[in-house]
Parts: C-alpha cells; sequence; structure tokens
C-alpha cells in the first residue's frame, strides 16, 4: 500500500538531500511479520528520490509513528507536498532464528565464491 506525507507544508528536498517525512500512521504489526518500507519507482525513475534505508524495517514491537527517510539523488531539488505518495509498504512474514557458533561450516558447491562466482 501506498504510504503518504502527512505533512502541514510542502519540504524541498535538495540534490543529496534528505529528509524524514512523517506518514501519520502507526500500526499494531502481529508477532512473525514486519513492515517493509520500499521506494516507488515513479519518484526514483522522475526525480532520482528514493527512500534511503530500503527496504526499511518496521518492527512488531514498534507502536510509534512511521517515517520515511527520503533522499534526493538526482541533481535538481525536489518538493514533496502534503499527501504526496512517498514510498509504499509491504507486510511480509519472517522467520525467527537461533543462532549457533560453529568451528566450521558445511560444504557446498559454490564454497566461499564471493562476487560473480556463480557465472553471473
Amino acid at each position: 500500500m501506498d504510504l503518504h506525507a502527512a505533512l502541514t507544508e510542502p519540504v524541498t528536498l535538495s540534490p543529496l538531500g534528505r529528509v524524514k517525512v512523517p506518514t501519520g500512521l502507526a500500526f499494531a504489526i502481529p508477532k512473525g511479520l514486519e513492515g517493509q518500507v520500499r521506494p516507488r519507482s515513479g519518484l526514483a525513475a522522475k526525480h532520482g528520490v528514493t527512500v534511503l534505508n530500503a527496504p526499511g524495517t518496521i518492527d512488531s514491537d514498534y507502536r510509534g509513528e512511521v517515517a520515511v527517510v527520503l533522499v534526493n539523488l538526482g541533481s535538481e531539488p525536489v518538493t514533496i507536498a502534503p499527501l504526496d505518495r512517498i514510498a509504499q509498504i509491504v507486510f511480509a512474514r519472517h522467520e525467527t532464528v537461533v543462532l549457533e557458533e560453529v568451528h566450521a561450516l558445511d560444504d557446498t558447491e559454490r564454497g566461499a565464491g564471493g562476487y560473480g562466482s556463480t557465472g553471473s
């Protein structure tokens, strides 16, 4: 779903500038789910504006207002007006894991091969 700017007046985002934009929304996200705040493709393609920490995670125990940190990677100032669509949120399941320290990992075909090691 789209997240809108809960602003009382427009905010201008200078090139390479960032701003925390309130949404006016708070959620009670069930345990086992998270909210993922993602950029809007239109803002990115048209203006170079994206979510700085994409995807931003909203934990299930957070009860405050959701805000979106936008950054202008474009070369021109961009104005964010009240009620503009600024980001999207997706609610997704996640697993809780327990980490266990080990002295060695099991072998795989790829092993420790890093970037580009699979031929792509």
